[in-house]
């Protein structure tokens, strides 16, 4: 079994909080998690069961009264019990009562969104990051705040970082021990998604539509959102591919990252960006394998710029940082691909490349952001594809993709 890096925060959440609730993909290890966590005599259900699922239902207040120091699993398929659970949390505010899992961000939805204000914590997990495989303590977004990187002589590199990012991060996909495997099991991971999770938080027009939707998607991973675009693909309207595109996030498929911007320039795109959260999924969802991915490099780009995001939202669920993601384009093109804001209002700049040399051009986007950003610029770092670190100016440098684990 695998450390998971929300273990610690949940334990602390727990200990002052009435509420804490653990959100993320399906399939990524959150049951797990909380079974182990429960092994100190928490009662456990789950609404997968349709037995349990229908008691819930019917009548949520009933179903809260008999549980107290309680995981219940999968809380988005029966979204009124966190009315009850308020109720409840009202009467009795002793912490540690409920612990939550759910596979849709159930704060979206609009009768539960203000209902548990103050009275629960919500921790975001992921598939496994590249640390906790290996098991080890991940310090690269407090190192890369102080400018603090260094060479990797064990960088993975080349065709090993090819696999490594085809894999992505799903334990029972990883445990698969060939590509084809893998790449079954995250297909039926993705019908599931669509015929049945999205089920749980809406009602889908053209349900049959969407595995084309998540193809088109996939085709612009990394790149700016366009809805019209997204939309005319299936033949919907712009504010039903926005609709679609919100629902995909809503059960962390894909994320819409905002765009960092400042009003003293006006030469900045505010136009957000759109990355699939797994990049095994990414790749099977393009028909991509490491023999199509190694004859045709072109490719590597995008899996590797999603997989890098993906693992800086991983390392952030594990930090006690608080840093917003962004990315950074101007009018001029300049762009750079990850920005993180800390809460003092601090920045620092990530740009990924897929080749194993890096050049002073390279660099464009980050200094663009440096001169946007004035004092706030902590540091700016191209990841690319070697083993060396190399300064390129002042608060400035390359280094190995492999500091993101080491």
């Amino acid at each position: 079994m695998f450390g998971r890096f929300v273990e610690r925060r949940a334990e602390e959440a727990l200990s002052d909080t009435p509420v804490v609730l653990i959100v993320g993909p399906r399939r990524a290890g959150k049951t797990t998690l909380v079974r182990k966590m429960g092994e100190g005599g928490r009662a456990y259900v789950t609404l997968d069961d349709y037995t349990v699922l229908a008691a819930a239902q019917s009548d949520p207040a009933g179903f809260i009264r008999g549980l107290d120091q309680a995981i219940i699993d999968e809380i988005q398929r029966a979204p009124d019990l966190l009315l009850a659970i308020k109720k409840s949390i009202d009467e009795d505010y002793r912490p540690g009562r409920f612990l939550l899992t759910g596979s849709a961000n159930v704060l979206t939805l609009p009768r539960v969104a203000d209902s548990l204000a103050g009275r629960m914590e919500t921790i975001q997990m992921f598939p496994l990051a590249k640390a906790e495989i290996e098991g080890r303590k991940p310090t690269f977004l407090e190192r890369v705040f102080e400018g603090r990187l260094q060479s990797q002589q064990n960088a993975i590199v080349g065709d090993d970082l090819v696999e490594l990012v085809l894999l992505g991060g799903f334990p029972e996909a990883i445990s698969r021990n060939n590509e084809r495997r893998r790449q079954d099991w995250l297909r039926s991971y993705l019908t599931s998604i669509l015929t049945r999770d999205l089920r749980d938080i809406a009602d889908v027009e053209k349900l049959t539509e969407l595995p084309k939707f998540v193809r088109l998607l996939a085709e612009h991973s990394g790149q700016l959102v366009n809805y019209s675009q997204f939309a005319a693909g299936i033949n919907v309207t712009h504010k039903t591919g926005q609709r679609y595109v919100a629902l995909l996030e809503q059960v962390f498929l894909i994320a819409t990252v905002q765009p960092w911007f400042t009003n003293a320039l006006n030469r900045i795109i505010k136009t957000p960006k759109l990355h699939f959260l797994d990049s095994g999924l990414l790749a099977t969802v393009r028909g991509l394998t490491f023999d199509r991915v190694k004859a045709d490099r072109g490719t590597f780009g995008a899996l590797l710029e999603s997989f890098v995001f993906s693992e800086v939202l991983k390392l952030m669920s594990a930090s006690d940082l608080r840093l917003l993601p962004h990315h950074f384009r101007d009018r001029d093109t300049r762009e750079v691909d990850i920005v993180l804001e800390r809460d003092d209002g601090k920045i620092v700049g990530i740009e990924v490349k897929a080749n194993a040399t890096a050049k002073a051009r390279d660099f464009a986007g980050l200094r663009a952001l440096a001169e946007a950003c004035g004092d706030r610029f902590a540091f700016g770092v191209v990841l690319y594809d070697s083993t060396d670190f190399v300064p390129f100016g002042e608060r400035l440098a390359a280094a190995p993709l492999s500091c993101l684990w080491n």
